[in-house]
């Protein structure tokens, strides 16, 4: 998790210096603005793997000297194929939509959204379709 960790700080700096070079060199807002929202794309869960790398016992990838054969565990379930991914992006296309169109598809937003919340939720705890 250490390994990862500094991967994703390290990605944070990259972006965040572009991104200071970038201020300087154009004055533009908003290349800057995105700039710094990837660099903290690469701080927060770097810094959030990095904390709990000091509050966990290390894992393989943090050890030079590990085989293959130390990370390998047992297997338990894989999610199968489930149609609540795509019913929660028509919702999200549809709440998108209602920036445009008008507050009437609101309803229809919600409703995907939350029976896409509701049939995943129910999915992932009996372990089979719904």
């Amino acid at each position: 998790m250490r390994v990862d960790g500094l991967f994703l700080a390290g990605v944070g700096l990259f972006f965040g210096i572009i991104g200071l070079v970038y201020w300087f060199t154009s004055y533009e807002d908003a290349g800057f603005l995105m700039l710094l929202g990837t660099s903290l794309l690469g701080f927060l869960p770097g810094s959030y793997y990095l904390w709990w790398s000091y509050h966990e016992k290390p894992q393989t990838s943090d050890n030079p000297d590990a085989d293959i054969a130390e990370g390998a565990g047992t297997v338990e379930t894989f999610p199968g194929s489930s149609i609540w991914p795509f019913i929660l992006g028509m919702g999200a296309m549809f709440t998108v939509l209602t920036f445009v169109f008008g507050l009437w598809m609101a309803p229809l937003a919600a409703t995907l959204i939350l029976s896409a919340a509701i049939g995943a939720t129910v999915e992932s705890r009996r372990g089979g379709a719904v």
